[in-house]
Order: structure tokens, then C-alpha cells, then sequence
């Protein structure tokens, strides 16, 4: 990566270390810093990066969500970069593209270093102090929302023409009902509790799916926006990173997801005018959704193994319990 990081700091300049940042799970991820005591970040798509390319399904499709492999690549990126960009949306400053064979063997990225943590963390340590990031964060989401296509799909896809896997075509509640079969037919094939209810639960799918009314038009989400996948700058404003996944969708999508992972924090997230059938429904395929995602992660050799069970665990609960609210 030598040649590389002299590109981005300078051909004067000296890089002097090479780390692996903790996460991602279809890239990897590393922090460059060079003899000036500037550093950045680095982005590499691999299949030795990809933690969901697993033996057993080395390259299979469902959707977002609900697929065998997370939504990724540096196409992806600049697409999704640009779009949120444009809204004035902030996320990580690009310093370098490069394609397989020009830099790396991979495709890469080179993006800003941001050091302000996380929000999720900074919530933890200062809620209080957090509110007026979760105001922004808001503020961003709302701009998403703005931005409309007439049907679903990735952001590469809708917005430059593309067709590819990430491309579904239907409406989202349909897609939606895809993924969530999906899942529940391989969470049953690993936990026996879930397999007990497997009949309950397509019941359950499809009276939600069944009671959910048509709908034109789709907002801009990212995806898999948790308070982890928002870095803070040095001013503390709120940075989404892992676009690759951006889509036009139904936002219920998107704020089901919030919910769940902001926990009490969500209400300064929450939006008027949600589909409650929508979000009942799309809560359903989420808990599905997490418990199949997590355990397929450990048919490879993702590392963090107790952190992947426990989300798995927790929405084991969390789907048995939302089957006995639906009558």
C-alpha cells in the first residue's frame, strides 16, 4: 500500500503505519497514517475482504436486507457518495478512486479519517450533549426522503441506468415479503424455536403483507442506518458511512431499522406521516431479517462470533414475541 498512500499524502511524505479499523463485513477497512501525523481511510472490495462470500453461497443475491451478500463495491460507493453529496448530505470526502490493477489488486477507496467516534458511542457517553447531532442526523434524513424515484431500487441502478443483482423491480412490500420468506425458511433451518413456528410465521407475513395498500413513489435510505454506521467530524456533524447499500425504498424500511437500533434515542428521529401498516409488517421481516443475516456471517469466518450470536438470540426473542401480537 506504499505506493498508494503516497499518492494521497504526498510523494514527499513517508507512510509509516497500515491498521485494520474494526468493522465492516463485505470490505476491509484500514487507517493509513503517514510521517506527518496526517492519516486516512482505506476501503478495499475483495473477495478475501467479504465476509458474506461463504463456501456454501459464494456469490447469491436475495435483497437488501435479506441477502446473501451485503449490497457493496466501489461502483456502489461513488454512486451512493454522489447522490447523498448532492443532497448535502455529508459523508466521508473521497481523496482517491482507484480500480482493480491501478493501486491495489482490489478495487479501493481512500476517504477522510474522522475522529470524533461514533454517535452510537457518543450517546452512550453524553446523551444530553448527542441531541443536537441527532437534530442533524434528522435533518439528513428528512433531505433523503426528498429525493423520490418512481420505483425501488439501488442508487447506481436509478440513478445511472445500471441493472444488476441489487436490482428488484416490483414494490417493496412484495420485495419485502421475498426477503422475509427467504429469511425465515434458513432462520428455521438453524433455530429450532423458530422452526417450530415456521407455518405461524408465513401465516403471519402474509395477512401483514396481505393488508398493506399500494403505493407511487420511493425515498432515498441507506439502508442499515444504525447509530455505529455514523461517524462524527471534528465540528460533530453527523457522517453516514457504509453508503454502498443506499436505495430508493419505502422510508417505513429505513425507520423500522432506526427504531430498532436507536432504541429511546429514535423519537428525536421519528418522522409524521409512516404507514403503520408498513411498519408493522417491514418490523417483522427486520427480526427475521437479523436473526438469518448474523448466524449466515458465521458459516465464514467473521471474527466478532458472540457479538453475531447475540443479535441473532435477541431477535429470535424479539420475532416469537412480535408472533403473539398478531392475532
Amino acid at each position: 500500500m506504499a505506493a498508494l498512500a503516497r499518492e494521497v499524502f504526498g510523494p514527499s511524505r513517508r507512510p509509516v503505519t497500515v491498521e485494520r479499523v474494526r468493522g465492516g463485513t463485505s470490505k476491509g477497512v484500514y487507517r493509513l497514517s503517514a510521517d506527518d501525523g496526517r492519516s486516512a481511510i482505506l476501503y478495499v472490495w475483495s473477495q478475501d475482504e467479504d465476509f458474506w462470500r461463504t463456501p456454501s453461497a459464494p456469490s447469491a443475491v436475495g435483497g437488501q436486507g435479506g441477502r446473501v451478500s451485503e449490497p457493496s463495491g466501489l461502483e456502489l460507493f461513488e454512486a451512493s457518495r454522489a447522490r447523498f453529496e448532492g443532497l448535502g448530505v455529508r459523508v466521508p470526502r473521497l481523496l482517491l478512486a482507484s480500480r482493480a490493477g491501478e493501486w491495489l489488486p482490489a478495487d479501493a477507496a481512500v476517504v477522510e479519517d474522522l475522529r470524533g467516534g461514533t454517535l452510537e458511542a457518543r450517546l452512550l457517553a453524553d446523551p444530553e450533549g448527542a441531541a443536537p447531532m441527532m437534530d442533524r442526523l434528522a435533518e439528513a434524513l428528512r433531505l433523503m426522503s426528498t429525493c423520490r424515484a418512481p420505483r425501488p431500487g439501488g442508487v447506481a441502478e436509478i440513478d445511472h441506468g445500471q441493472t444488476g443483482e441489487s436490482g428488484d423491480g416490483g414494490s417493496c412490500p412484495g420485495i419485502v415479503l421475498q426477503w422475509a420468506l427467504k429469511d425465515l425458511g434458513e432462520a428455521a433451518g438453524r433455530v429450532g424455536r423458530i422452526a417450530a413456528e415456521r407455518g405461524a410465521f408465513e401465516d403471519a407475513l402474509g395477512g401483514l403483507h396481505a393488508a398493506v395498500r399500494p403505493r407511487a413513489g420511493h425515498g432515498l435510505i441507506h439502508g442499515e442506518l444504525g447509530p455505529d454506521h455514523v461517524l462524527l467530524d471534528d465540528r460533530d456533524e453527523p457522517v453516514l458511512i457504509d453508503i454502498e447499500g443506499a436505495s430508493y425504498f419505502d422510508v417505513e424500511w429505513e425507520h423500522v431499522f432506526l427504531k430498532i437500533r436507536f432504541g429511546d434515542h429514535y423519537e428525536r428521529l421519528r418522522v409524521d406521516g409512516l404507514d403503520e401498516r408498513r411498519l408493522r409488517f417491514y418490523r417483522l421481516a427486520h427480526h427475521l431479517s437479523l436473526v438469518a443475516g448474523p448466524l449466515r456471517l458465521l458459516d465464514g469466518d467473521f471474527p466478532d462470533r458472540d457479538f453475531m450470536t447475540g443479535i441473532a438470540t435477541q431477535h429470535t426473542e424479539a420475532a416469537l414475541t412480535f408472533l403473539r401480537t398478531v392475532g
